[in-house]
C-alpha cells in the first residue's frame, strides 16, 4: 500500500489523476494538497469526497512546515508534484508568480521530502515524481526532430523558464542528496475540467456563446496533444516501473496546427447541434444553432511574445521502456471533452461567471 501525496490535485490534470489513481489503486492512501488558486477547483474532485481512503487539504506547496507535517502525519512514501502556475500568457504579464509556485514551491517540497526522508536515523523508502513539461526544450522547426529526454533546454516564456528551474532542483537533488525522483516532461494536455483560459476550453465556450475565437498570428503553431488519461497513465508507468533519476517524456504522438484543432472543434460543434436540437435551444448564440459554421468565429490575432512554433514530444522512452501507449484518438478524445463540458454546464458558467468558490 502506497501512502500519496498529490500537490495540485484540484487543478485540471491533477483532480483527472486523482480520479484515476484511486480508481486504479483502491488500496493506496490518497492526500490531495491544494492551494486553491483561481484555477483550482473542489468540484473537479466530485465523486471521491466521500472516499474512506481520501483526504483533501488547502495549503501552500511552498509552506515547508505545511508538507513536513502531511508526510509524517500521514507516513507520505510517495510524492506526485502536479502544483504549479502554468499558463503562458499569465507568465507574461505577470511573472512572479510562477517564480514563487514553480521554483520556490517546489524547492520547499523537496526540502520537506529529503528532512522527512533522508535526514532521519533510517532513511525511509520513498519516490519523488515531479510533472513538468515540453515547453522546456524550447521551440522546434517544421523539419526538426521532436523532442527527447536529451533534448537540450532552451525555455522561451517565463513560465517555462520557471519549469526548467524546477526539473533541475529535482534532478540536483537526486544526484547531491540520493532522493529518489523521476520527471515526465508532458505534451498539451486537454480534457475534461480544463480551465476556460486555455485554447481547447476556450474556444469551444466561445463557440457556444457565438464569441469571436482568438487565434494567435496565423494559426499554424503545431502542438501535440495529449488526452488527459493517457497522461495518467504515462505518469502511473514511470511511478510504478521507472528507473531513479530518469525522465520520460510523455506525448500523445498527435501534432496538430493550432488553426486545425479549432477547425475540428467548430466541426464537432456543428456536427452536435445539428443532430440535437436541445442544444440549439441551450445555446441561441451558437452559430451552428441557425446553421451557420463555428468556423465563422475564427478572428485572428496579434502573436504573443515569445510564442514557440512547435513542440513534438518523442515518446519513444517510455513506450520502449515501460509499456506506454497513447490510447485516445484525437478525434474521439475531443468529442469526449466536447460532450464533457456540455453535460457540465454547472462547472464552467460558474466559472465564467465568478461565482464557483460559493457554489462548489
Amino acid at each position: 500500500m502506497r501512502n500519496v501525496l498529490v500537490t495540485g490535485a484540484a487543478g485540471f490534470i491533477g483532480a483527472n489523476f486523482t480520479h484515476y489513481w484511486l480508481q486504479r489503486y483502491p488500496q493506496d492512501r490518497l492526500i490531495a494538497l491544494d492551494a486553491l488558486t483561481y484555477a483550482g477547483n473542489t468540484w473537479n474532485l466530485h465523486g471521491v469526497w466521500d472516499n474512506p481512503r481520501f483526504t483533501f487539504v488547502q495549503g501552500d506547496i511552498c509552506d515547508q512546515a505545511l508538507a513536513e507535517q502531511l508526510l509524517t502525519q500521514h507516513d507520505i512514501n510517495t510524492i506526485i508534484h502536479f502544483a504549479a502556475e502554468s499558463h503562458v500568457d499569465r507568465s507574461i504579464t505577470g511573472p512572479d508568480a510562477f517564480i514563487n509556485t514553480n521554483i520556490v514551491g517546489t524547492h520547499s517540497l523537496l526540502k520537506a521530502a529529503k528532512k522527512c526522508w533522508l535526514d532521519q536515523p533510517e532513511k525511509k523508502p520513498h519516490h519523488f515524481h515531479h510533472v513538468s513539461t515540453d515547453e522546456v526544450y524550447g521551440t522546434l522547426g517544421p523539419k526538426d526532430p521532436a523532442f527527447t529526454e536529451t533534448t537540450p533546454y532552451a525555455p522561451n516564456s517565463p513560465y517555462a523558464a520557471s519549469k526548467a528551474a524546477s526539473d533541475h532542483l529535482v534532478r540536483a537533488y537526486h544526484h547531491t542528496f540520493g532522493l529518489r525522483v523521476t520527471t515526465s516532461n508532458c505534451s498539451n494536455n486537454y480534457g475534461p475540467c480544463h480551465f476556460p483560459e486555455k485554447l481547447i476550453p476556450l474556444c469551444l465556450l466561445n463557440i457556444l456563446h457565438g464569441k469571436a475565437l482568438p487565434i494567435y498570428g496565423d494559426g499554424q503553431q503545431i502542438r501535440d496533444w495529449l488526452y488527459v488519461d493517457d497522461h495518467a497513465r504515462g505518469i502511473d508507468l514511470v511511478v510504478s516501473k521507472g528507473r531513479p533519476g530518469e525522465t520520460y517524456n510523455i506525448g500523445g504522438n498527435n501534432e496538430w496546427a493550432n488553426i486545425d484543432t479549432v477547425k475540428l472543434l467548430c466541426q464537432l460543434v456543428d456536427e452536435l447541434f445539428a443532430a440535437d436540437a436541445s442544444l440549439r435551444a441551450r445555446f441561441p448564440a451558437c452559430p451552428a444553432a441557425s446553421g451557420k459554421p463555428g468556423a465563422s468565429l475564427i478572428t485572428f490575432v496579434t502573436d504573443r511574445p515569445g510564442h514557440d512554433t512547435r513542440y513534438a514530444i518523442n515518446a519513444g522512452k517510455i513506450m520502449s521502456e515501460l509499456g506506454y501507449k497513447p490510447l485516445a484518438g484525437f478525434d474521439q478524445g475531443l468529442r469526449k471533452t466536447v460532450q464533457w463540458y456540455l453535460d457540465n454546464e454547472g462547472w464552467w458558467q460558474k466559472i465564467l461567471d465568478g461565482s464557483y468558490r460559493q457554489g462548489f
